[in-house]
């Protein structure tokens, strides 16, 4: 029994690995690469696997990161179950499809360039058919429930605390008498989240997978995440303009609408126009609510007594008509929109109607992968494009840190702590600093086997030895 590890291995999107037990082999998980365009070129490169040779396939959670390439592995011959939380499989629903609808519609709009030059076209990278395929795949487990999914695996899925339907994925293997566990954090969430639940615990394993995206860093309290985002507030409407919040349509949308109405008098919210611009996070906001049970006891009461995103002053924009006509609007908005790192999606158009005005200020809530318009905002870009266009950068940037969903150094930390020492540990979905950072940190506390694989690595679990690396 093997592992090859095949996306997020030194970078934190793409999550892939297989796994081969007893000549059965299965993914947990199959995601989008995202980032700078020669990263996202990646995605249309075969994968490294016969996709028609899998057995199955396990979804941690429904971030694009991690599910956004089962459409292609459908188009490329897979045909067996992907195994998931009820919720995933619910969120996956609107987000796949509206992956298939932007990737038909990037093929549409290069092979108009391409007709001009005369260069022959070029196939989207999958389909919304593709992805009603694959969604036609999914096979729903619950939370501690321990399901056979093959020969000599078994899965049993917890709570990760990071979105809805989030999961820590336990794998019992077994093959010729051998048997191994292989625990996978998938991504973990950060704990006193204002929505989930923290991590679950886990304390028996064989082999650790985990991810270390903020392996080098602490997020802001929540006081001091709070305090910041009121002082947002008060220093735009001293200057009226229009504040500008790209924030990923699951989870992150979720977290900014409850805290807006838990804090709506203390951050004086009624002085704006509030606009969630973004048709994908409207589907989600409402299996949110479907799914209520998942969110954390606190949550759970409110949702008892009332709504959990409701706002007197919330506007609902789900087509480009009732998009386009914000751009009228110069100040006293707070419009919410997609996507969260500003590399597609209906913020480009927000970006471009205000990120030239000194009055606009642009407060990003979530990781900023390298090479995406975001991540050069934050590292302080003073020009950016936009179809084509150069815009001055004259708005004020602010990073909320503290509202990420997922664990800090400390709390990836506190998480690994409850194995014992001498069980490996794997590093992945991480830019390299942040791993090397984390790695360090874990041998300082005597954990002594921990692993960042490169791309391709195979780690033979018999022996729990690493190759190609």
């Amino acid at each position: 029994m093997h592992i090859e590890f095949h996306g997020a291995a030194r970078e934190v999107t793409g999550s892939c690995h297989l796994f081969e037990v007893g000549g059965k082999r299965f993914l947990v998980d199959c995601g989008l690469i995202q980032g700078a365009r020669d990263a996202e070129a990646r995605n249309s490169r075969p994968f490294p696997f016969d996709p028609k040779t899998l057995d199955a396939v396990i979804l941690t959670h429904g971030h694009i990161d991690h599910s956004g390439r089962l459409p292609l592995l459908e188009k490329s011959g897979y045909r067996g179950p992907i195994y998931a939380h009820p919720a995933t499989r619910d969120l996956c629903r609107i987000m796949l499809k509206d992956a298939g609808y932007l990737q038909e519609r990037e093929a549409e709009w290069e092979n108009r360039k391409r007709e001009r030059k005369r260069l022959p076209p070029v196939e989207a990278l999958y389909t919304m058919a593709d992805a009603a395929a694959a969604l036609r795949r999914f096979r729903g487990i619950g939370y501690s429930e321990k399901r056979k999914i093959l020969p000599g695996v078994e899965v049993t899925l917890l709570d990760a605390g990071h979105i809805l339907g989030a999961a820590i994925v336990i794998l019992d293997l077994e093959e010729k008498g051998a048997r191994r566990r292989v625990v996978l954090s998938g991504d973990l969430g950060h704990s006193g989240t204002v929505l989930m639940p923290d991590p679950a615990t886990v304390d028996k394993a064989d082999l650790v997978i985990m991810e270390s995206t903020y392996g080098d860093r602490n997020h802001r309290s929540w006081e001091r995440t709070w305090a910041e985002m009121s002082e947002v507030f008060d220093i735009a409407a001293r200057k009226p303009g229009n504040v500008l919040i790209p924030a990923f349509a699951v989870g992150r949308t979720q977290e900014l609408l409850f805290a807006f109405r838990e804090r709506f008098r203390e951050w004086e919210l009624d002085r704006w126009r509030v606009f969630l611009d973004s048709p994908m996070a409207i589907e989600a906001t409402e299996v949110y609510y479907k799914h209520a049970n998942l969110l954390n006891a606190a949550v759970r009461e409110q949702r008892r007594e009332g709504g959990l995103f409701d706002l007197p002053n919330l506007h609902l924009t789900r087509t480009a008509k009732q998009s386009m006509s914000i751009n009228r609007i110069h100040s006293g908005a707070i419009v919410i929109a997609g996507s969260g790192m500003c590399n597609g999606g209906r913020i480009k158009q927000h970006l471009k109607q205000n990120i030239w005005r000194a009055n606009c200020h642009v407060v990003f809530v979530g990781y900023q992968a390298a090479g995406t318009l975001g991540r050069s905002l934050v590292d302080g870009a003073r020009r950016i494009r936009l179809w084509g266009e150069t815009i001055n950068v004259e708005a004020k940037i602010h990073t909320v840190g503290g509202f990420s969903a997922h664990a800090d150094a400390d709390g990836l930390s506190r998480w690994v702590s409850h194995f014992p020492k001498d069980v490996p540990v794997v590093l992945v979905h991480g830019e390299t600093d942040a791993m090397q950072a984390f790695q360090q940190r874990l041998s300082k506390a005597g954990r002594a086997k921990v692993h960042m694989p490169l791309q391709g690595v195979h780690m033979d679990l018999s022996s729990m030895k690493m190759t190609g690396n």
